[in-house]
């Protein structure tokens, strides 16, 4: 593999921070605790979850589901010669395999989550949760396992809670963008859910906010929290160093995301419920206070509530 010098290494971790300031606001407020390594590490992988993404979200509109695969397809082909050297590479592929060198990151995690990203080129609906928390744990669980390698655990507990980590946030950003994904033509709620609640596909068509939409809401919020409760007791056996702190900051603003659906009655249709930076900003303080930002401190238990009050 044709190897760059320290300067165009150091441009390509330029431009992944650069997108994932764009893309990724709440993680990139979080990444901020970490060391200067581990967070352009997190940048890296980031812009190589966003350029998979893109490859298939430009298929609406833009490009056919062929063009969309074939898009996928090369994206494989760069993850080729990131992981076996075939060839040369450049811009977020330079710091990628920069970050999968120094962090032995498996190369099954990437397949895992092209193989979830792929799943958005041919399925549009979800028959049950079960097959619901396959994709999610292909496109977001596998980026928790990743930064499990970046951070280094103590326990290899761990890996489950990323697991839970990762449905958690998906099925957040699943509540929190029920009508984009449906202009999309993808309807990630489950159909079992859908039928327990009857709540129809014609009415989220219509944008519907009836007593059925609120009691799938809510049911599906209180899944979610679920998991972000499984989630917290893997967080001790994350190395420190900033890590800690890192996924509670991130997992603590995410999970206020459902703060603000519940807020705003569930309608989903209207707003998109989000965390603004006034929100972060509380909570970060309140964890410092409490003295998650500090290594071996006992917490107390429960999920703080992230005040989205402006």
């Amino acid at each position: 593999m044709r190897r760059s010098g320290a300067l165009p290494l150091a441009e390509a971790y330029a431009e992944c921070q650069a997108t994932t300031r764009a893309h990724a606001k709440s993680f990139y407020f979080a990444s901020h605790v970490l060391p200067k390594e581990k967070r352009l590490s997190a940048y890296a992988v980031y812009a190589f979850c966003r350029k998979a993404d893109n490859a298939v979200d430009r298929t609406e509109g833009l490009l056919s589901p062929e063009q969309g695969a074939e898009s996928l397809r090369q994206v494989r082909e760069k993850l080729n010669d990131v992981y076996d050297g075939s060839g040369s590479i450049e811009g977020p592929f330079l710091a990628l395999h920069h970050t999968v060198e120094r962090y032995e990151i498996p190369r099954q995690y990437f397949d895992d989550l092209l193989r979830g990203v792929e799943m958005d080129l041919r399925k549009r609906h979800y028959e049950t949760f079960e097959e619901l928390k396959q994709y999610c744990y292909c496109v977001a669980s596998v980026v928790g396992l990743i930064m499990t390698k970046i951070f280094g655990v103590t326990n290899e507990n761990a890996r489950h809670h990323a697991i839970d980590l990762g449905i958690a946030m998906q099925l957040t950003n699943i509540l929190r963008d029920v009508k984009e994904d449906y202009t999309l033509g993808r309807v990630y709620l489950p159909r079992e859910d859908l039928e327990r609640f009857g709540y129809t596909e014609e009415d989220l068509a219509r944008g519907v906010v009836n007593a059925a939409f609120v009691s799938l809401m809510r049911y599906q919020v209180a899944r979610a929290r679920e998991y972000y409760c499984s989630a917290e007791q893997g967080i001790p056996f994350l190395a420190d160093g900033g890590s800690r702190y890192c996924v509670r900051l991130m997992s603590s603003t995410y999970a206020g995301i459902l703060d603000r659906i519940e807020e705003g009655a569930y309608d989903v249709f209207s707003h998109r419920a989000y965390v603004p930076l006034r929100g972060k900003l509380r909570v970060a303080a309140h964890l410092i206070l409490r003295g998650d930002a500090q290594p071996g401190v006992r917490r107390s238990r429960g999920h703080q509530r992230v005040d989205s009050q402006e």
